[in-house]
């Protein structure tokens, strides 16, 4: 049933591991929000190739790629496309915008206004864009990878609750042990892998692959358990605000990518464990005393996950 989605991801993240190495978690976390068409905030400080890492996906896809420079002085329509009169034909002509691409890379997106991050709203939950109130499919798969740096605040737009809860995963390269990146001064010594990378798979089979993805088998108590998750995130002291809805389904809809990205039709609760922090993380608001006290929704979610009870003997066949 899952057969096609664990060679498919696997050849990908073996491509862009010529690029990005170390980071082979990361990367599979990031297959699966692409197998579950949800979109990617990376939050991480200058240098650790978040840039890189979203050309070298789509080389690898064989998909189109478009970056978008987010500063504050862009405006909305730099972003879906403008309508300008084209004398000639005596009539208003439709210039696309970066969102009409398979992979968009909103670089820095909290550097640019709120009218213009709501601009990407649409394009992020609907795939589609309306301008001039004619509304325009984008072409699937359609994925937005933003980028935002954690320790640099002075001139930026922090993302409202609404556009964060867009983004299906919330994802950090960090940096590199010390062994693996003196491997990667090795590797760049001479031409840059990016220049040399070729395509490994058809990035549009992967609107062929989702249907494989849905019918990934999820035992009753482990759904009862992804809500139990996230109610508790809703009742917790230290959170103002828990996951919403959208994060229970984000879970259980990453929970059967990544038991098909390991090559399995069924889901373990550890799979559920792995994925809570960075699904539901970005999702939750500290409480502002907490926050003062040091606490952190990091430390938070791995209290709720120890917290939560799950009884394996109350799951029926994994395999059914």
């Amino acid at each position: 049933m899952t057969q096609e989605i664990k060679p498919f991801a696997q050849k990908i993240i073996a491509n862009v591991e010529r690029v990005i190495i170390g980071k082979r978690d990361t990367l599979e976390l990031l297959l699966v929000a692409l197998l579950c068409e949800g979109h990617v905030l990376l939050e991480d400080v200058p240098g650790v190739g978040k840039t890189m890492l979203a050309r070298a996906l789509a080389i690898s896809m064989g998909v189109d790629f478009k970056r978008l420079q987010c500063t504050p002085d862009l405006l909305p329509n730099d972003v879906t496309g403008v309508s300008v009169f084209d004398q000639t034909q005596q009539a208003f002509t439709f210039i696309p915008g970066p969102t009409f691409t398979n992979i968009l890379l909103a670089d820095e997106i909290n550097r640019a206004t709120p009218r213009t991050q709501a601009a990407l709203l649409e394009a992020m939950g609907e795939r589609q864009v309306t301008v001039d109130g004619v509304t325009r499919e984008l072409e699937r798969p359609f994925f937005v990878m933003a980028t935002q740096n954690p320790v640099e605040y002075e001139g930026t737009f922090p993302l409202p609750e609404a556009q964060l809860d867009r983004f299906f995963i919330k994802l950090s390269l960090g940096y590199l042990d010390e062994t693996t990146e003196s491997q990667m001064l090795l590797n760049l010594g001479g031409v840059h892998p990016i220049e040399t990378l070729q395509p490994v798979s058809d990035g549009r089979q992967l609107t062929d692959l989702l249907p494989q993805v849905w019918q990934v088998h999820v035992d009753q108590t482990l759904r009862e358990y992804i809500v139990r998750l996230v109610f508790a995130t809703r009742r917790h002291k230290d959170l103002l605000l828990g996951a919403s809805p959208r994060g229970s389904l984000a879970l259980y809809r990453a929970s059967q990518a990544y038991a098909a990205l390991q090559g399995r039709d069924f889901v373990l609760p550890d799979d559920i464990k792995k994925l809570t922090t960075p699904i539901l993380a970005h999702r939750c608001l500290v409480h502002p005393e907490s926050a003062l006290r040091g606490t952190k929704i990091e430390s938070i979610l791995a209290g709720i996950i120890n917290n939560t009870s799950l009884d394996i003997g109350e799951l029926t066949s994994l395999s059914a």
